[in-house]
């Protein structure tokens, strides 16, 4: 991982179309933007992680071989 030190205002451009701006610093809570193309998904961590497991869960054995009963 690597850790940069920004201050508000200040920003970082991942891969040359993607950049992430500190907007607020407020205690422990900062805000952040990040403009990136229309076609970047963008999820916070734990609605990745969320959709992730339900992707999972939806291509079990189980639900595979009630699809091909279906059909």
């Amino acid at each position: 991982m690597l850790a940069l030190t920004r201050k508000k205002g200040e920003a970082l451009v991942l891969n040359n179309n993607i950049e992430v701006t500190i907007l607020e610093i407020r205690g422990d809570q900062v805000k952040i933007g990040v403009s990136a193309p229309k076609e970047v998904p963008i999820y916070r961590k734990e609605v990745y992680l969320q959709i992730q497991k339900e992707n999972e869960a939806a291509s079990s054995a189980e639900n595979l071989e009630a699809l091909k009963q279906i059909f």
